[in-house]
């Protein structure tokens, strides 16, 4: 009997060196989300997102010069407050804000977080847009590629960290341990430098996209007849291995579940109702509709109320104030070339001057009301200052609260219509406004316009 003859040994796979592998998983790519063939959607391409640009080109800019402005508004240089160094390149801007108009901040910083709001579903979609690009592999492939891809970084961690803690202010939630006003300064600064150079290296393709497609066809194409934008509308990546429309065209789409005209109506509604939905805490005409706006809809305090439009951002309560310390001892304290404490009922005797002025805080709501009390500058010669000077105005808030010590700018001390204010709208001041006595300042952020009034230190 034959035996049968050995089966033919399998032949050893060949050795693949860890260099070998580490390129060939490199090539691949991690898959997932870095896979061209994931994003599919028939209306992502360089056209849509040029449009959704284009809006952002504007409004970026305005809201970040009114940003800096507002900071300027805080008087940095002055203001006991603020731990922010006078120093650098970023400070060097910084000047004393203006105390004339007196509308002046109300409409800057209404303007700035109006704006921000309305832009915030623009942003929205326009990360939407562009967000293959975020996962392209390889993510680095050259050096001008690498420093684009640092100042997209910039521009997407700027845009997320400054909407998203600007809304949260609006609202008045702090879930950080940081300061937002200084956190929201300096990410500002890195977001406007990413969108700078963006801005640098995307407009001329913006503006040749634009010229490729027509606003008005698009308008009239219906969903039915939504089709991809062609592989090389606008041209290929530079360097990129065959990514059409500069990657943001789908290489497998998808039929198309909304047309262009549609997303951008439905960014554009998203807007409008966001403006209209917030406005009212600036825009009295739209204050029945500001749903949204965390003051918009507070009720009037007692005789102070005029037109149910005057907030109270923190109430006596919070502040931890009670009747003994706002009573018959309460003093207000006077520091100049010498120093004197007034009764109330010692600075209701001195001339009264009353004005028309507004309120306007950080957050973005504001209110105008008719105010009656003494002149900071005649309080100020009663003390032996004659020129105008910085002023320190302390509160009886509690230590520990924010912004319990303000410093005005000299100019801010020395407007004839800057009061210490007694009345408000022909009524003793409520507690929650500011009983006994507070300051009220032309153009001057809500929260300099101390409540509480405990000390006035002119800084001779």
């Amino acid at each position: 009997m034959s035996t049968p003859a050995p089966a033919p040994a399998k032949p050893r796979p060949a050795k693949v060196s860890p260099a070998s592998r580490l390129r060939s998983l490199y090539q691949r790519g991690p898959g997932g989300p870095f896979r061209p063939e994931v994003w599919r959607s028939p209306i992502r391409g360089p056209w849509l997102t040029s449009v959704l640009g284009s809006a952002l080109l504007v409004g970026i800019p305005v809201m970040f010069i009114t940003g800096l402005v507002s900071y300027a508004a805080y008087n940095p240089q002055f203001a006991a407050n603020d731990t922010t160094p006078n120093k650098g390149l970023l400070g060097s801007y910084l000047f004393n804000w203006v105390s004339n108009p007196s509308w002046i901040y109300r409409v800057s910083q209404g303007t700035h977080v109006v704006l921000g709001l309305l832009l915030t579903p623009i942003v929205l979609a326009k990360l939407w847009s562009v967000i293959p690009k975020l996962f392209e592999w390889p993510s680095v492939r050259s050096v001008a590629h690498a420093l684009e891809r640092l100042s997209l970084a910039l521009l997407v961690g700027g845009a997320v960290f400054e909407f998203a803690t600007g809304i949260a202010d609006i609202e008045y939630f702090y879930p950080w341990k940081f300061s937002f006003y200084d956190g929201h300064f300096y990410g500002a600064w890195a977001f406007i430098a990413g969108f700078v150079v963006h801005a640098i290296l995307k407009v001329p393709i913006m503006r040749k996209t634009l010229r490729q497609r027509s606003l008005r066809t698009e308008l009239a194409t219906s969903l039915a007849d939504t089709r991809p934008e062609s592989a090389d509308s606008g041209g290929p990546d530079a360097g990129g291995p065959d990514a059409g429309g500069y990657g943001l065209v789908p290489i497998a789409p998808r039929p198309a579940t909304i047309s262009r005209r549609g997303a951008l109506a439905l960014v554009g509604g998203s807007s409008l109702a966001v403006l209209l939905l917030t406005a009212g805490e600036s825009i009295r005409p739209l204050r029945s509709l500001a749903l949204l706006a965390p003051r918009a809809r507070s009720k009037p305090t007692g005789a102070n109320g005029k037109a149910n439009d005057f907030e109270i951002n923190i109430t006596a309560a919070t502040a931890e104030i009670n009747a003994a310390a706002t009573g018959a001892d309460w003093r207000l304290q006077l520091h100049g070339a010498r120093s004197v404490a007034l009764s109330r009922e010692q600075l209701l005797a001195m001339p009264q001057t009353t004005e028309e002025l507004p309120i306007s805080c950080v957050e973005g709501w504001s209110t105008v009301q008719t105010w009656t009390g003494v002149r900071l500058v005649d309080l100020g010669r009663m003390v032996g200052v004659a020129e105008p000077v910085p002023l320190f105005v302390d509160s009886l808030e509690k230590p520990g609260k924010a912004f319990r010590s303000v410093t005005l700018a000299a100019n801010q001390m020395a407007n004839p219509r800057s009061l210490l204010a007694l009345r408000v709208n022909g009524a003793d001041l409520s507690p929650d406004h500011g009983f006994p006595a507070r300051v009220i300042v032309p153009a001057a952020p809500g929260v300099h316009c101390t409540k509480w009034v405990s000390h006035l230190s002119f800084q001779l």
